[in-house]
């Protein structure tokens, strides 16, 4: 892929993504290879998997989530695996006014042309599946990210939080795609709300790294109460969502085709408690310990700030909304609020 100008780029912006970008091809060429597939009987080791990077690095997270993602959907429609030094990512986002075409070229072949927003591995991905408009809907492909028709947009990822996962814009010029499955394919499979708790695996593991800060704390010290309150209300939210997504990787090797058309409601309500959960974590752990950390201890901050942009990959009111609608038009098969299928 063409590179971005860095004009907009702070230094610590270049340090990140490149540390990120390093460690993310070493994992590729390691650790990617035991990740279990969802529904494959070891879901709930495929989400301690998850948990576990986002604990130590969310930016390496994203982007090994995109890999790993990819090989899912990969599998799921039938389509050849990652080849060894392929490094995947899953750009489907569909933000207002970003706008990328597909158009077919004959016996196969199509070429896409226009802006996708949000990429994560912009930089470091070697390939990408890629959702874009058809003239029958939208579809998902397959695309050589080193492609000169590629090019990251300059300036679109200020984020400082994330940073290191590089996810600008990028702007497609006639590149050569290939369709994997048929259109809507992509979100009309099982393995779409799967991918959706491992998600939210991610963000639990980055809440436990920022609870790893306030433990350290109070065991360098006898603990006041106040602190000691707030290390055990970090607790046991944290329990909570691990419960959550204990249940969730059952329900999904127990039902991988979703035969019992849960996996919506599941995926809703497991993303939603794990996001409340972070956003405590971040508020209980802010209190407990005051500025100091954010000032003087830079990992903490990096993972706080991190943490703050991955969990609005949940959006709020509006998922909640998506899930209530869904409850109300077929409660029966999607269950009831508050008790899990």
């Amino acid at each position: 892929m063409k590179a971005a100008r860095s004009d907009h780029e702070s230094p610590d912006g270049r340090r990140l993504r490149s540390a990120a970008s390093a460690r993310f091809a070493a994992w590729v060429e390691g650790e990617a290879r035991q990740m279990p597939l969802p529904g494959s009987g070891a879901t709930r080791e495929r989400f301690a998997l998850l948990q576990g990077l986002g604990r130590a690095d969310l930016s390496l997270t994203r982007l090994a989530e995109g890999h790993a993602d990819a090989t899912a959907i990969l599998h799921e429609l039938g389509a050849p695996p990652p080849a060894p030094q392929e490094r995947w990512g899953v750009w489907a986002a569909q933000p207002p006014g970003a706008v990328l075409k597909a158009t077919p070229e004959g016996t196969g072949a199509w070429r896409l042309d226009g802006v996708k927003a949000f990429c994560s591995g912009a930089g470091s991905c070697t390939h990408a599946l890629v959702t874009a408009e058809t003239d029958a809907g939208r579809r998902l492909f397959a695309v050589g990210t080193e492609h000169p028709g590629c090019a990251a947009v300059a300036g679109s990822w200020q984020a400082v939080g994330m940073a290191g996962s590089d996810t600008p814009d990028v702007v497609f010029d006639a590149v050569p795609a290939l369709p994997v499955g048929e259109v809507d394919a992509y979100t009309h499979r099982p393995g779409f709300w799967h991918g959706g708790v491992g998600v939210a695996a991610c963000w639990l593991g980055g809440a436990r790294g920022v609870a790893d800060t306030l433990l350290r704390s109070v065991r360098r010290r006898e603990p006041d109460q106040l602190t000691a309150a707030h290390l055990g209300a970090v607790d046991t939210a944290l329990y909570s969502a691990e419960c959550v997504l204990e249940t969730a990787a059952a329900e999904i090797d127990a039902d991988p085709a979703d035969a019992g058309a849960g996996a919506l409601v599941r995926a809703a309500r497991t993303r939603a408690v794990v996001a409340d959960v972070c956003a405590r974590v971040l508020d209980e752990v802010g209190r407990a310990l005051g500025a100091g950390p954010l000032c003087h201890d830079g990992e903490h901050a990096q993972r706080v700030a991190d943490l703050g942009v991955y969990i609005r990959q949940h959006h709020a009111e509006r998922d909640l909304a998506a899930l209530g609608s869904a409850l109300a038009a077929d409660g029966d098969r999607s269950g009831s609020p508050g008790r899990a299928r």
